[in-house]
């Protein structure tokens, strides 16, 4: 293809890497200091660190184990993101962060990286209690994952997913979202519901409640939330914001808003508290 929709494209997929070259994203003190804030107005916090294209895994490391020194004091109620893929799936430097003292949930990745994920969450669990996973909605092998972990003390993340099945998505992904919420309610360990979804937030939540599950909302820092914390607070069920920093997150961040042409409408609408 070429000509200007050829060239708008190409433009569209360089613009992250050029973001990455002239910007630096928020860095582990920045990220600190909002989760300090959000811990002050009784908002708990997952700080998540997105590291550059051409990160080692050693940076990685280092960059996790300097967010939760600043974060040491900010109690039980911070939890930190972690990206198995970059780390090549070491348990010696897995374990690394883990001894920075936050408890860890891990991110979902491509579903080639789940079982090598799910292992490694596995494998920290009884050193590390607390330590967690994201379950996405849209893979059809999450219902077997779900049923795996449902009764142990692993922490789950219910999200939508942002890598697609490759054996083809489920047909309907807020249906198995709910789902998944309903599979899980009545376990003894936490289950945290990440969308921006206030119909689909409500719906997981209150199947959750009802069987006396612990459980929250999360919400990545930067989306639209003013509809789905009113679901919280009326449900009262804590939030929890997922607050992104190091130098991948800014390419990250474009990539995804031009992936989501509608986010400006969104976020009048999420304003206004229209559906």
């Amino acid at each position: 293809m070429t000509g200007p929709w050829a060239a708008l494209r190409n433009a569209r997929y360089a613009a992250p890497a050029c973001v990455e070259r002239i910007a630096s994203g928020p860095g582990a003190e920045a990220a600190a200091r909002r989760c300090l804030i959000l811990a002050r107005g009784g908002i708990a916090a997952t700080v998540g660190y997105f590291q550059s294209s051409r990160a080692r895994p050693e940076e990685i490391v280092e960059a996790n184990r300097a967010v939760a020194a600043l974060l040491a004091g900010a109690g039980p109620g911070v939890y930190l993101s972690v990206k198995a893929p970059p780390l090549r799936f070491d348990s010696a430097r897995l374990r690394h962060v883990a001894e920075g003292g936050l408890a860890l949930t891990f991110d979902a990745h491509a579903e080639k990286d789940a079982d090598r994920t799910l292992a490694a969450a596995a494998d920290l669990l009884d050193e590390f209690p607390g330590t967690g996973f994201a379950l996405p909605a849209r893979w059809r092998r999450s219902a077997a994952d779900g049923a795996r972990f449902r009764d142990g003390s692993a922490r789950i993340r219910i999200v939508k997913g942002e890598w697609a099945d490759p054996g083809g998505d489920v047909a309907d992904v807020a249906a198995n979202y709910v789902e998944l919420a309903a599979s899980l309610a009545g376990r003894g360990a936490p289950v945290a519901v990440a969308t921006h979804d206030p119909d689909l937030a409500e719906r997981a939540l209150a199947l959750l409640l009802e069987a006396g599950t612990p459980c929250e909302l999360e919400q990545l820092r930067g989306l639209p939330s003013r509809r789905t914390a009113a679901v919280a607070r009326r449900l009262g069920v804590p939030v929890r914001v997922y607050v992104p920093f190091g130098p991948g997150w800014w390419p990250y961040a474009l990539d995804k808003a031009l992936a989501r042409p509608y986010l400006p409408a969104w976020m009048i609408r999420d304003r206004l508290g229209r559906p």
